[in-house]
């Protein structure tokens, strides 16, 4: 059986919001505490249904939703998840006004929406994820090595 990361890098196909979630589950098994995910893709593209996932794999039940008005959102489960959706900040100086590592407590996960808004705020062991639409209305979503992001 091929890993889930090697299946990543070439890319992976899912046609609902459950395959997208259980992906995201699997993932989140092999994500070292206290890393930065960044979310890539268009509206649409999964990346909050793929926070979703995250959030149940470690047991947490609340209701995820984009947190596009209030910029972040935190949530506890068996690892923090602090969920940003950068598309209105212009850079990294303004996520440093927003205080985030001042509420994080490990383990965490800071999964990051729109992250192309804010590159110079990105750790270089930042986990790389593109969400794409196929044609066929079907998604595509791949990771990308930190070095080519």
């Amino acid at each position: 059986m091929i890993d889930i990361l090697q299946q990543l890098r070439h890319g992976i196909c899912s046609h609902t919001a459950a395959e997208t979630e259980a992906l995201a589950g699997q993932l989140a098994a092999l994500l070292p505490a206290d890393s930065v995910l960044a979310l890539h893709g268009d509206l649409g593209a999964g990346k909050t249904t793929f926070v979703r996932g995250l959030a149940r794999a470690w047991g947490i039940q609340e209701a995820v939703t984009s947190p596009t008005y209030n910029l972040y959102t935190i949530y506890q489960g068996e690892r923090q998840l602090i969920h940003l959706d950068a598309y209105r900040l212009n850079s990294g100086a303004e996520l440093d006004a927003l205080m985030i590592e001042d509420f994080l407590k490990a383990p965490w996960c800071f999964a990051v929406e729109w992250p192309e808004r804010i590159p110079d705020a990105l750790p270089e062991d930042t986990w790389h994820l593109y969400l794409t639409i196929n044609s066929d209305q079907s998604h595509q979503i791949r990771m990308a090595s930190q070095a080519s992001s």
